[in-house]
């Protein structure tokens, strides 16, 4: 009819713009969601994998590896969480003991090192020596790795083993972050007497960081703070419960001897560094190997890292006849 206007095509026009736009915005969104969860997923499993190590088995033994009378030991754990389960080598009359703390990912072998070797070798200095397998590397009863948090606890516990079965002098043996995990330990004893420290990991921010980007290449932040956040969750530690401050600061009244390489790609030297320089005991030392790595110091050179281990062990006999 004249006159009548037909509907215009422009709001039509404008809803399907309109339409099209909330899908992009939903797309988007959806996409950029979906990269966050994948991000933070792989942070998840960075963490999983972090906290629960893959352990060789037991291969050996101290009487196959090297002909070392050995009794198998079970002792519980400082905090009574768990039961530990390892080896003693005795010493016909000694009350002399070195606890042998291994590092991650390891077993109480550390085949690397080569823990029978340092074994045999204390032992033949008379002392009784006693080797045993963290939670997270026990194959009846395996638990998660907590940075030295429970493994603290677990290492105090073989130092109560070693102290009841008649040693009066405790010498703790550390390796990585079996050696982080004495320095813990050794804020709350009063029954060690000195430590030799190989290689050691500290588990704070920076070592943590470290040895993420060392395999993936991750931005420190936000990783650092979506990793703090899954740890508790995933193995009920934060790493504001690993006493890394503290021990950084501390000065042990005991005698520690550092030993360190320049080439540790997972516990960079300049953390032994700053430990050693806190201590003041006149019998501490430290060694700081040139192109060494990371728990091969005596792999790579075999009698001058036993030379230094006997000349501080026979210091710490003197500090201790004193």
């Amino acid at each position: 009819m004249p006159g009548e206007h037909k509907p215009s095509a422009a709001p039509k026009l404008s809803l399907r713009m309109i339409r099209v736009k909330h899908i992009i915005v939903a797309l988007l969104l959806s996409v950029f969601f979906f990269f966050v969860f994948c991000f933070i997923a792989l942070h998840g499993y960075i963490a999983w994998v972090l906290s629960n190590p893959t352990v060789a088995p037991l291969y050996s033994n101290p009487s196959l590896a090297k002909g070392l009378h050995y009794e198998d030991i079970t002792f519980p754990a400082l905090d009574g969480s768990r039961m530990m389960q390892g080896w003693y080598i005795p010493s016909k009359g000694s009350t002399k003991t070195i606890v042998f703390s291994h590092g991650y990912g390891a077993n109480r072998e550390e085949t690397w090192v080569p823990m029978y070797d340092l074994a045999h070798y204390a032992h033949s200095l008379n002392f009784n020596v006693v080797m045993f397998d963290y939670g997270f590397a026990s194959k009846t009863n395996k638990d998660i790795a907590t940075g030295g948090k429970k493994e603290s606890k677990q290492l105090l516990g073989a130092i109560k083993y070693a102290k009841e079965h008649g040693a009066k002098e405790i010498v703790v043996w550390g390796f990585s972050m079996g050696a982080g995990t004495a320095l813990q330990a050794g804020l709350v004893t009063k029954d060690v007497d000195a430590m030799i420290l190989d290689s050691t990991f500290l588990l704070e921010p920076d070592t943590l960081y470290h040895n993420i980007k060392h395999n993936i290449d991750l931005p420190r932040q936000p990783s650092l703070e979506i990793m703090e956040l899954l740890f508790p969750v995933l193995n009920g530690t934060g790493l504001n419960q690993i006493p890394y401050s503290k021990v950084k600061a501390e000065d042990y009244p005991f005698p520690t001897l550092f030993l360190h390489g320049t080439k540790d790609d997972k516990a960079p030297y300049p953390i032994a560094e700053e430990l050693a320089a806190n201590q003041s005991n006149p019998y501490s030392d430290s060694w700081i190997v040139q192109d060494s790595h990371h728990e091969l110091l005596f792999r790579e050179h075999p009698r001058e890292y036993l030379r230094r281990v006997s000349a501080f062990l026979g210091n710490v006999q003197l500090a201790k006849a004193q």
